[in-house]
């Protein structure tokens, strides 16, 4: 195994700014200066997105700015003694003692469990004693290798129930406020859950720091470390015996079930390491408080979203359901569009019309003989109407898919079923995308209020799979057939002639307008209006009328702008003004975009929508215009640059995306510089979960 740290990895008494930035900055750079990663700008970008999100200082002038990177070739740690301390966000001051640390996307489980076992060491007041008093950068080498050579801090049971009878009398006369009148009434055992999303220091520095605070006052608490140098669960039979549980957390927990019932405080995981010991107060109050918060059951699940929502505004909560709704839908769309693409490809753009029949009455050993005559044979002709069928039959349940997720966002499980049932009385009454997102809503919020009613401990394990479902289902469904279905339907059919009686008037003014709308809401309602309209038209498509394969190539080439523009910006252009998640979403939004999939711009949007939704629709107008002026056409109803087969003037298609790519990714550039005050305030100010 490779040596963590060197030498020349080491810095001592040496001003490297006076922010963060200038620290991680400077410590990047040494880093790639020594091999260790392919790029210094890459290695700070992804290390001081993780430091916007939370903070890394630590108590004790101790901070550990860290990341996992792409940039970074192997384990390394990098470390600096300042002698100007810089603020890193502890509560108790700024920080002279820095450690970073960066690891490769793919690092092994030996070199995470060194790491994680040196920041372990770093809440121990004799290990940083020792390197503020280090002469030479050997002396700090030698310090943190033996550091890395000592067994992890320990909070076993066995270790935890004798520092708990060892410590019993002198922590009955230390403890004090809501801890000492908790323990007065008899010993507690707590347990509790330490996860970052790195996974490699505030883990298991929260975990020792949570254990140490129980031990000062005499309570037995286990920790279960859900890190990425691996996590052992604990054991069911100490859960059960627990008094409380503590999450300090910044990500999901997993197997949360298993503390189902528990009185629970959480909270982000830098509260373990900067306020152990009130959190440690905090669940000794808890447990003994009939009223705490507690780990849902499933059937209470509803109890928890309203405890996580409460105070969130309700715009954020119905953005929150819209995108969840969408985001479950992208792989009808990407599927259904591309298998149709490749129908249309080995069965001739006519295969619709004969698909039905084919499939009927033909298998693979017994080929059709009447076929479309651009088929690559009759094998052709089968495959094609195969997969054709297919992606009709995928694109069938848009609709009931993202109602159906609208509803899981608002009331989970519960929700779905409801949900799917309400986007297929959308898709039955012809108000498509938008009744689908009215049926959504309310299956949701029927299922979410009936979660809410108190029930008899007996019924509580019929509430998710019977009752909840059935009722939400035939309330939200009876209000779209008996009221609401027909006027959202009157509003599709009138988005959709209006949309018509722009054909004749200017070929470019439509295409502004549908650039225009695939782009305002990335895959929402506005965005579905267009696109089902051009998809619509296709049916009324023939050699003599081409305005329809016209009108789907504007909107699949507008549609394909955003998520490129975001990649463009965030990978290639400008770096450092896109968070580490941005970065790595602009990534795999290259492949999305040309896919034509908008929704892959969706997390641009959701983290800066005031200025990726402006840039966006300039693009996508600008590219519609292209796409209609030049008369490029498109017979397939999806598949982005992959069904190059099925448009006509490719080479123009290609380069009104690109125009519109370039024009949207220099003006979110733009926003982001020139739009606000200070970039890097705004970064720091997004919230850390609980």
């Amino acid at each position: 195994m490779t040596q963590l740290i060197t030498t020349e990895l080491v810095e001592l008494d040496q001003n490297l700014g006076s922010s963060p930035e200038d620290v991680i900055r400077h410590l990047a750079g040494r880093v790639a200066a020594t091999g260790r990663a392919t790029e210094a700008e890459g290695l700070f970008a992804d290390a001081f997105a993780r430091e916007s999100k939370t903070a890394t200082g630590v108590p004790g002038g101790i901070a550990i700015p860290h990341c996992r990177s792409t940039a970074v070739t192997e384990p390394t740690l990098a470390m600096a003694r300042l002698s100007q301390p810089v603020d890193f966000g502890a509560k108790d001051g700024p920080a002279d003692i820095i450690f970073f640390i960066a690891a490769p996307e793919g690092a092994d489980q030996d070199h995470l469990k060194l790491l994680s076992r040196l920041a372990r060491s770093l809440i121990k007041k004799d290990f940083t004693a020792s390197l503020r008093a280090a002469t030479t950068e050997a002396e700090i080498v030698d310090l943190v290798d033996a550091a890395l050579a000592d067994k992890p801090a320990a909070h076993t049971a066995a270790e935890a129930t004798g520092a708990a009878s060892a410590a019993g009398a002198s922590a009955a006369a230390a403890a004090t406020g809501e801890g000492a009148a908790a323990t007065k009434k008899g010993p507690k055992r707590l347990v509790a859950v330490t996860a970052c999303p790195t996974g490699i220091a505030h883990t298991y520095m929260a975990a020792d720091s949570l254990v140490a605070a129980a031990k000062e006052v005499g309570v037995d608490l286990q920790v279960e470390t859900q890190g990425s140098s691996g996590a052992k669960a604990l054991d069911p039979a100490v859960i059960a015996a627990a008094d409380a549980v503590i999450f300090a957390v910044d990500v999901d927990v997993r197997g949360k079930e298993r503390f189902a019932g528990k009185p629970v405080i959480n909270a982000p995981v830098k509260r373990g390491i900067d306020e152990p010991d009130k959190m440690v107060a905090e669940a000794l109050a808890a447990a003994d408080n009939p009223h705490a918060r507690r780990v849902p059951h499933f059937a209470e699940d509803q109890a928890e979203h309203d405890a996580e929502e409460k105070g969130e505004h309700i715009g954020t909560k119905l953005k929150k359901a819209l995108l969840t709704g969408v985001s479950y839908m992208i792989p009808f769309v990407a599927g259904g569009g591309l298998l149709i693409a490749l129908g249309f490809l080995m069965g001739g753009y006519d295969i619709t019309a004969f698909a039905d029949k084919i499939l009927a009455e033909n298998s693979l050993f017994n080929l059709p003989t009447v076929y479309p005559a651009l088929a690559w044979g009759p094998l052709g002709a089968f495959l094609g109407a195969v997969f054709f069928k297919i992606g009709a039959l995928s694109l069938g349940f848009l609709v009931p898919a993202l109602a159906g997720y609208i509803a899981y966002a608002i009331a989970d499980r519960p929700g779905i079923a409801p949900g799917f049932v309400s986007g297929a009385v959308a898709v039955f009454m012809g108000a498509g995308f938008l009744g689908g997102i009215v049926g959504g809503l309310l299956a949701g919020y029927v299922a979410h209020s009936i979660g809410k009613l108190q029930v008899p401990r007996w019924l509580r394990g019929l509430m998710p799979v019977v009752i909840i479902p059935l009722v939400a289902s035939i309330v939200a469904s009876g209000l779209l057939f008996a009221f609401l279905g027909r006027y959202v339907a009157a509003v599709t059919v009138g988005l959709n002639n209006w949309l018509s009686s722009l054909t004749g008037a200017s070929a470019i003014a439509l295409g502004i307008v549908l650039g225009l709308m695939m782009c305002f809401d990335l895959g929402g309602p506005v965005n579905k209006v267009a696109y089902s309209f051009a998809v619509a038209g296709l049916g009324a498509a023939s050699l003599t009328n081409q305005a329809p394969y016209q009108i789907m190539a504007a909107v699949m080439a507008a549609g394909m702008v955003p998520p490129l523009a975001m990649a463009l910006a965030a990978t290639v252009l400008n770096r450092r003004l896109f968070s580490l998640a941005e970065i790595e979403n602009g990534k795999a939004a290259w492949l999305l975009g040309a896919s034509f999939i908008s929704e892959g711009a969706i997390p641009f949007a959701a983290a800066d929508p005031l200025r990726v939704i402006p840039a966006s629709m300039l693009g996508g107008a600008v590219t519609g215009a292209i796409s209609m002026a030049a008369g490029v056409g498109s017979k397939a109803p999806h598949g982005g640059i992959f069904v190059f087969f099925a448009i006509d003037n490719f080479l123009m298609f290609v380069v009104a995306i690109a125009a519109g790519t370039v024009v949207s990714a220099f003006a979110v550039i733009g926003l982001k510089r020139f739009a606000v005050k200070k970039q890097v305030d705004t970064v720091e100010s997004v919230p850390v979960a609980a």
